[in-house]
Order: structure tokens, then C-alpha cells, then sequence
């Protein structure tokens, strides 16, 4: 006869059966990122620099108005050095009124606000207006746009070339995907008080008003930014960021068919990048990671670190799989220089090492005098002897 299981057999049965669906669940690979009609993306975490999902993302390609983001770059920093003010005002030349494609409608001869071409550019994807902008900053457009490519080299975007403002085609012009979410990355940390106009839906300006091409800033309350771009030969690009529970994510679509597709598959990469992945901290620059033993020094210890705080990306549910070692080079002998490498931080997860940074000491260790120096080599002598 078969009896039936007792009641705490089998809760205790039910609890090992959710157990192993849990870790089950744990193990579960992070499956494929969506399939994406662009001609190159990319999705970067902002915090670590991680890809998430990639293709072709150091593939050169026409930027369109996404060129428009190291326009208002070159025009932040010149701000923050001092060298612009929001309320100086920009007379319009010819030239700029003229210029062709999508326009803010500054009218020849006026003079208008910094700050108004800026949100023209930004919001409106005013042709017209970052002419304008590159003319009142580098004299002339040409020599504005050396000035771009000096600053994308700074960025280490190492696909990109500019010949003009405005993303208007030319055979010289291009940039890449990846090159696009690290100008991104450098507009978001360096000048957040400026971000927030690429967030903004709507500018009016002369009386005309005009919506923001960005879709995502109606469809997604997590999305701040940033800019759309479009020419019959680039095709529909978008570079976008978003921001949930802590997590920032930054996108880039390059060369889909439609305003529609290009806001389809941002979408879709943010979601897979939010659904799948987070984002943690893991030491601080200021963290001492481990005092280390100093050779002839007139200090017997030093503090080792790392010089930049160390964020990892990682599948959801698998922090406490992560393992951190410490390598040092060789043993350590004064002087010593306050930052020097002297080894290095891996952390790896399972098998695969997913951060590795520099270690460095975090203070200066002047070599002792001779007794010592002395003292020191006679006991590493002795410990070499006996092991110790």
C-alpha cells in the first residue's frame, strides 16, 4: 500500500523544489540581445563603460545631426571656461540663415542668445543655429569644427572626423556608435546643469514652435536625452540615455529605416540592457584595498587603492558571485610615489574577468637611511634563507 506523504514532508519537499527553481533561475544565461534593424549599435552602461549589446559599433558612418551633440559640447566647455556666456548674443551671418536642412528660423543680420541657439540646436536641431554657434566661437565653421575634432580625440573617439556643425553630408564627415555613447557619456557628467535641455519636448523661438524628434521622451518617463539625427544617405539614428532605479544606460542606433524603427530598437536595447543587467560599485578611489610591506623605506607600510571608483555591470542575481584579487608586480622597495602602479585589481565572475584596474599607492614612502636600508636587506636575507 502506498501511503501518502505527511504534511512537513511535503512543505519540506515544495521548499527544496522553490530552492532549486531559485538557483536554477540564478544560473539562467542572460539570452541574446534583440535583433536590431540598424547598420551598427551599441548599448553602454554609463557608470562602467561596459558594453551590453553591440554591433558593428566601431564601424565609421555618416553622423547627421547627431554631430550636433559635439557642437553643444565644444559650446559647454567654452562656457565653462569662461570664454561664453549664456546671454551673450550671436549676430546671424548669411551664411548661417542660409544653411539648408532642419531649422531653428534665425533670421540674417539679427542677434540672438546664446542660450536660444543652444536650445535650437538641442531641441529643434537647428542647422542654421549651430552655424551660427561655430562662427561666433571659432570665427569661422572650419575652424570650429578643428576645434571638434580636438575635443573628440580628448574623448578618445577614435572613428570620428568633422568638417562641419550641423552633420549636413560629406564623405569626411563620420563618426561611430561607440564614439557617439562616449560623447554622450562626457556631456552627462561634465555638464549636468546643461543636460536637462535634452530632455526638454518643445522650443518656440520667433514664434515658431517645434517638438522634439526624440520619441522616447513621450513614450519613456526613465529616458533624459539625447539627440536624433537623419539624411537620406545616414538613414535614422538616434543616441539616447536612460536612467532607472540608479542604473543609467546609454544607446545608439545608427542607419535604421524609419523615426519609428530608430525608436523602436532604442527602446528595445534599453529594456533588454534594464531587464537583464545591473550596475554596482564597488570601491571607492579613496578605498584602501591593502596595506602592503615597504622594503628600505623609512615607512614599513604602505596603502595601496585604485585611482578611479570601480563600477562593475553584471547579470541581475549575481553579486555575490563576484571574486576581487589583488596582484602585485614584484615586492615593493622606497622611494615609493604617491599613485604609483605597482599592481593591479581583477575581479572576475565564474570564469571571466569582468573589471580589471590599476593598483597604486596611495601615499608617498621615502627610502630610509642607511642603518635602515641595512636592517632591511639583512632580514630579507635571513628570510630568504629560512623561507620566511
Amino acid at each position: 500500500m502506498n501511503a501518502k506523504p505527511s504534511k512537513l514532508i511535503r512543505r519540506t519537499l515544495l521548499v527544496l523544489l522553490l530552492l532549486c527553481t531559485a538557483s536554477a533561475f540564478a544560473q539562467v544565461p542572460v539570452p541574446a540581445p534583440p535583433s536590431i534593424g540598424a547598420s551598427s549599435y551599441i548599448l553602454l552602461d554609463f557608470h562602467s563603460l561596459q558594453s551590453l549589446a553591440e554591433r558593428e559599433p566601431d564601424l565609421p558612418v555618416e553622423p547627421a545631426s547627431i554631430t550636433k551633440l559635439m557642437t553643444s559640447y565644444v559650446a559647454f566647455r567654452e562656457i565653462a571656461n569662461g570664454n561664453l556666456a549664456l546671454d551673450d548674443t550671436v549676430l546671424i551671418s548669411e551664411r548661417a540663415w542660409r544653411t539648408p536642412g532642419s531649422r531653428m528660423f534665425v533670421e540674417v543680420g539679427n542677434r540672438v542668445r546664446v542660450e536660444d541657439l543652444l536650445r535650437g540646436i538641442i531641441i529643434q536641431s537647428g542647422n542654421d543655429a549651430s552655424v551660427a554657434i561655430a562662427e561666433h566661437i571659432g570665427g569661422s565653421e572650419e575652424v570650429f569644427a578643428s576645434m571638434m575634432n580636438e575635443q573628440a580625440r580628448a574623448l578618445g573617439m577614435v572613428s570620428t572626423n568633422y568638417v562641419n556643425s550641423t552633420g549636413l553630408p560629406d564623405p569626411d564627415q563620420l563618426t561611430s556608435a561607440r564614439d557617439s555613447a562616449l560623447l554622450a557619456r562626457a556631456l552627462i557628467s561634465e555638464f549636468p546643469d546643461f543636460y536637462g535641455w535634452y530632455s526638454e519636448r518643445e522650443f518656440t523661438f520667433n514664434d515658431i514652435r517645434q517638438h522634439n524628434r526624440n520619441r522616447l521622451l513621450w513614450r519613456d518617463p526613465s529616458v533624459d536625452g539625447l539627440k536624433t539625427g537623419h539624411t537620406s544617405s545616414a538613414g535614422y539614428c538616434l543616441v539616447t540615455s536612460a536612467s532607472r532605479d540608479g542604473m543609467r544606460l546609454i544607446s545608439v542606433v545608427m542607419g535604421t529605416a524609419s523615426e519609428e524603427a530608430r525608436a523602436t530598437a532604442s527602446q528595445a536595447l534599453l529594456n533588454y540592457g534594464f531587464r537583464f543587467f545591473e550596475t554596482y560599485q564597488l570601491y571607492d578611489s579613496g578605498d584602501e584595498l591593502r596595506r602592503e610591506r615597504v622594503w628600505q623605506g623609512r615607512e614599513r607600510e604602505v596603502s595601496l587603492g585604485i585611482a578611479e571608483d570601480l563600477f562593475v555591470t553584471i547579470p541581475r542575481g549575481r553579486y555575490d558571485a563576484l571574486e576581487a584579487r589583488l596582484e602585485l608586480d614584484e615586492d615593493l622597495n622606497a622611494p615609493l610615489e604617491a599613485g604609483q602602479v605597482v599592481g593591479e585589481l581583477i575581479i572576475g565572475l565564474d570564469n571571466d574577468i569582468v573589471a580589471q584596474r590599476p593598483l597604486v599607492t596611495r601615499e608617498a614612502v621615502d627610502q630610509a637611511g642607511f642603518f635602515g636600508r641595512t636592517t632591511d636587506s639583512m632580514r630579507r636575507w635571513v628570510g630568504g634563507l629560512f623561507g620566511g
